[in-house]
């Protein structure tokens, strides 16, 4: 790979062990603080709902710059946010951060949550780097080495977030946020990035500098099943909202906060596993097929990983989704980068995400009180602990649990569907007749 590219892996690193460490770290003391489902619940809501609303924004920013200048951009904004998050959580009165209803708790959680989604903009930017800077038939493998930085990021994130929580709050999180923030603009203002100017391209092309989402939506509808593709990835994340919302209070029910981070730390290594065997071997001829498969086991995965309350079926559930996650994202990202021109890639990425993130809120905002106000009472007291009770245990925490057992049942039953579609089968051999794209193609 690259030089300038293995130097924007470690950036990325960096800057997403930054990122991830106030998220974890906000619904970790949230929780801690408030013992509320519904706060959890809602800070997911809130991520997501900021992420699809941002996607095509940032997308445009990312087709119309520099990538390594809106990269910078992206950093400074963070630092801000997560200053100005210091500064509210240093000024709100004794016991208002406790308080789920109290106007001082969600406005600092929107302001740190703003900076976190600040730095999203490098999801959108780092595929299209993988374009401009890798040869065409390497980029699965790079789209695996992009996994493999994500998981480690997971890894150190799980750990140190769950450590600052427990021993400093959101003040240790929050400085060590800063600190790493200045750390990888510094670096990246050094690294050398040769990308295609975007100016040249719009004024070859005589496009305007704008976010033109009708224009987007051509290009993604000139691809036979592409449309599909985005769609199914917006049903998984509204399946997938299930863990945004539920995933952390299910776990600090069985174990404290550190051993939480822990276990994460231990299971997030499945990332890395993942990304070095993509890396290695890449992901076949046609990544669709792939991306199907994964879904599978995924969705498989999530039907059984809560069927009993143990902390091993829980650590060995969240390894396998954790290692297949990677092969779905690198797969998607391997089919956008061959298929859509490179001037439009920033804008395909981010109305891509902007689509599959819309859906996940609405189940984390769904999901947050039916599992407040419904599964938990009817597993701890009502019918369903009656009824299945006496196997599949009763209480709080499995109310939580059943929630990610139906998930995991339609998660099956829609990824058996797609796969039997004529969608897959258009979008498959659109692949396999598409020339690849570089760089400076428009």
């Amino acid at each position: 790979m690259p030089p300038a590219f293995r130097h924007l892996l470690v950036n990325n690193l960096v800057a997403n062990i930054t990122n991830f460490t106030v998220w974890f770290a906000v619904t970790f003391w949230t929780f801690l603080e408030t013992r509320s489902v519904f706060a959890t619940g809602m800070i997911a809501g809130v991520y997501l709902v900021l992420t699809a609303g941002f996607a095509i924004w940032f997308g445009s920013l990312v087709d119309h710059h520099r990538k390594k200048r809106v990269m910078l951009g992206s950093s400074l904004a963070s630092l801000a946010l997560y200053g100005a998050a210091f500064a509210v959580h240093q000024a709100a009165p004794e016991g208002s951060l406790a308080e789920v209803a109290g106007v001082w708790l969600w406005l600092f959680i929107g302001v740190a949550m703003l900076g976190v989604i600040a730095g999203n903009i490098r999801s959108i930017a780092l595929p299209t780097l993988v374009t401009a800077l890798v040869p065409a038939d390497r980029r699965d493998r790079a789209n695996g080495l992009v996994g493999m930085v994500t998981g480690i990021g997971f890894l150190t994130t799980s750990v140190i977030s769950g450590l600052l929580v427990a021993r400093g709050g959101m003040v240790w999180t929050l400085v060590f946020a800063l600190v790493l923030t200045v750390v990888v603009f510094a670096h990246l203002r050094f690294v050398r990035v040769d990308e295609p100017d975007p100016k040249a391209a719009r004024a070859a092309s005589g496009e305007r500098k704008r976010v033109d989402l009708k224009g987007t939506m051509k290009v993604v509808g000139a691809v036979p099943g592409l449309f599909a593709l985005i769609l199914f990835g917006a049903f998984n994340n509204f399946l997938g909202g299930v863990f945004m919302a539920l995933m952390d209070a299910y776990g600090l029910s069985l174990m404290p906060v550190q051993a939480w981070g822990l276990m994460w730390a231990v299971v997030s290594t499945a990332f890395i596993l993942s990304g070095i065997i993509i890396a290695k071997t890449g992901l076949g001829r046609n990544p669709l097929r792939t991306l199907v498969l994964v879904n599978l086991g995924c969705w498989a995965t999530a039907a059984l990983f809560t069927i009993q309350s143990s902390i091993v079926l829980l650590g060995v559930g969240c390894f396998i989704w954790m290692l297949l996650g990677p092969y779905a994202e690198a797969a998607e990202h391997t089919t956008l980068q061959k298929v859509v021109p490179f001037g439009r890639q920033g804008r395909v990425f981010g109305f891509a995400q902007s689509v599959e993130q819309a859906a996940s809120p609405l189940t984390a905002f769904l999901i947050a009180p039916l599992a407040q106000f419904v599964f938990i009472p009817l597993m701890t007291d009502g019918w369903g602990a009656d009824l299945i009770g006496d196997w599949y245990g009763r209480g709080p925490e499995r109310g939580i649990a059943l929630v990610f057992t139906v998930a995991g049942v339609l998660g099956l039953i829609a990824t058996v569907l797609a796969w039997n579609s004529g969608y897959y089968r258009r979008l498959s051999a659109a692949y396999a007749k598409a020339p690849a794209v570089e760089a400076g193609a428009g």
